[in-house]
């Protein structure tokens, strides 16, 4: 069974976006989205999803990656 990665630090590092910036434009505390950003989630709420998405003007397979088990 594979795993799904969130990609959000490659992300905010290609929009330079910072963890503040981002967090207050999406209305987030930074200690969530600190987890969010460092893959330390086993959810993520779509409003979430679509928050990132409008603020780094992105699509959600831009956000998310499968990789499936050797």
């Amino acid at each position: 069974m594979g795993k799904i990665v969130l990609n959000l630090d490659k992300v905010m590092t290609e929009r330079k976006v910072s963890l503040n910036q981002l967090s207050e434009q999406v209305g987030i505390t930074n200690v969530n989205l600190s987890k969010i950003k460092n893959n330390h989630v086993t959810a993520l709420r779509f409003s979430t999803l679509e928050a990132l998405c409008r603020v780094l003007h992105c699509q959600p397979g831009d956000l998310l990656s499968y990789e499936p088990d050797p």
